[in-house]
């Protein structure tokens, strides 16, 4: 995997109760591969990481607020689950337009677990083939989304996934996904 993505910028959307596994081990394996990855979330300094949604696990530097960000400087975007990281998620209009606007780019879109939530909220479910974390797949279906029950589904632009036990499935999913994008220039930090 060493290279594929170099010169690639991937933005990471999580706020507070982000799943700690399913951040830490799709951003090593895009560093990995020679991406350049950077934290986006809802509120500065840091964000506070959970171990199956009840035990603390830590915390994360936050690169950057979302409200700062644009899809057009990153090359894919990944969304980490944990239950509470995505309710906090849908409920800040910056986050959801980021969400938003980076599906409608046509640029790789990955998330795990929970994390399609972020999906559901920025209305850009309706006709795609999507897996997710059970309780989320009625969510899914209400928005009109097909759901399936697969370690990891590709359906165009959006790579989607169910759990931690996914992980090996799903990292190698994202750097094959996220290296066959174009490279863009403002994430390459040409004008």
């Amino acid at each position: 995997m060493a290279g594929e993505l170099n010169g690639r910028r991937v933005a990471i959307l999580a706020a507070d109760g982000v799943e700690r596994v399913e951040l830490e081990k799709p951003r090593q394996a895009l560093d990995d591969a020679g991406a350049r990855t950077d934290l986006i979330s809802i509120t500065s300094g840091e964000i506070v990481a959970r171990d199956h949604d009840l035990e603390d696990a830590g915390t994360f530097g936050v690169d950057r607020l979302v409200g700062a960000a644009s899809p057009d400087e990153y090359d894919a975007l990944l969304l980490p689950g944990g239950t509470v990281n995505p309710d906090k998620l849908r409920m800040e209009p910056a986050a959801v337009t980021f969400v938003r606007n980076f599906v409608e780019s046509g640029k790789p879109v990955a998330a795990i677990c929970h994390g399609p939530w972020s999906l559901v909220e920025a209305g850009v479910v309706r006709g795609r083939r999507l897996t997710s974390w059970p309780s989320l797949r009625t969510d899914l279906r209400n928005a009109g989304a097909e759901v399936v029950d697969e370690q990891v589904v590709t359906d165009g632009n959006l790579t989607t996934s169910r759990s931690p036990d996914d992980l090996p499935a799903f990292c190698d999913r994202i750097v094959a996904e996220f290296s066959r994008a174009p490279q863009s220039t403002a994430a390459r930090g040409g004008a």
